[in-house]
């Protein structure tokens, strides 16, 4: 039996501890909070992040890092800005060259560096992947079709870990072009958030439909500007993932945008799309991309625009051809 650990007890990470168990490996899931990993213990449940979806039998919720040396695999399921503080947390109970896959979707606010980046800095020498597509902890862990990108340089990785996680029901394909899946990871949850604002607005389905199809145009912009493939930005981690978000209230980053549209307070948790606004357009901005609809959420986050003053500034863009390429 497989030993993996899950670093992140949230619902993402709870999903896919489950995942791997039922594929017959013994899980760690591994979460800072004492009293958080005392109640799964306990009740063999995340109740606080995935209620309702019962523990394996094979999986192990541990707060100590000490047990993490038995990890032949580890999956990083973490929020994005705290990604580099766990991973120096956890690095000296991990073996040498123990793979690593980040299952989370963002940059790193302070330093502007994509995920793989800071796991190279913080673990150096170590195989590292990324799983990123269009998925939803519930789906996965009700055992629902599901398909998902991981990307890597290293074919090892790839391999082992389509072995601990690969199901029926729970696919995986793979590239080496890692950059492409990161951002698409990224680019989507700001946008998102655009399509939550018009649905709270009511602005209306068609209006949905060109706000993600102008969304990817800018992802792509973006995507190119940094390396990613054309065909990685068309694929799950990209414009599936766009579309999954952009799309439904089990979306945070919809969610945030929908009571924002609606003028209510969007809750205490900060989404994802929110800390990544501001980096991702300073990183555009570097490299020459426009990004209307990311600036139009990113002026709103901050509150120097209002709702109805962003509509108003996307609306009166002066029109143009359509470039198929973005």
């Amino acid at each position: 039996m497989a030993e993996i650990a899950v670093l992140g007890a949230g619902a993402w990470g709870t999903a896919l501890a489950n995942l791997a168990a039922r594929q017959g490996a013994h899980v760690l899931l591994w979460a800072r909070d004492a009293d958080h990993i005392a109640e799964m213990n306990r009740a063999r449940m995340n109740a606080r992040r995935l209620p309702d979806i019962a523990l394996a039998q094979s999986i192990d919720p541990i707060h100590e890092t000490g047990p993490l040396a038995r990890a032949e695999l580890v999956l990083a399921v973490v929020p994005t800005q705290a990604m580099r503080a766990v991973l120096t947390a956890v690095a000296p109970a991990l073996r040498a060259g123990v793979p690593l896959v980040i299952c989370a979707k963002g940059i790193e606010v302070g330093s502007g560096r994509f995920l793989s980046d800071v796991a190279g800095d913080v673990l150096p020498g170590t195989p590292i992947g990324v799983l990123s597509g269009p998925s939803f902890a519930q789906d996965v862990a009700r055992g629902l079709p599901t398909a998902v990108t991981l990307a890597s340089h290293d074919s090892g990785l790839v391999a082992s870990a389509g072995q601990a996680l690969g199901a029926p029901w729970f696919r995986l394909y793979s590239t080496d072009d890692v950059r492409g899946v990161e951002i698409g990871g990224a680019a989507k949850n700001v946008l998102a958030i655009a399509c939550g604002i018009a649905a709270g607005r009511a602005l209306g389905a068609s209006a949905s439909a060109a706000l993600i199809a102008r969304g990817f145009a800018e992802l792509s912009r973006f995507g190119r500007a940094y390396g990613a493939r054309a065909e990685t930005l068309m694929g799950l981690s990209g414009l599936g993932d766009l579309v999954l978000t952009c799309n439904s209230p089990q979306s945070r980053n919809f969610a945030f945008g929908l009571a924002l549209g609606r003028g209510e307070a969007p809750g205490a948790t900060l989404v994802e799309g929110a800390y990544t606004a501001g980096i991702l357009l300073k990183l555009a901005k570097a490299r020459g991309v426009e990004m209307p609809i990311a600036i139009a959420v990113d002026a709103v986050l901050r509150g120097a625009i209002g709702i109805e003053a962003a509509i108003d500034g996307l609306l009166s863009r002066p029109s143009g051809r359509e470039n198929p390429e973005g």
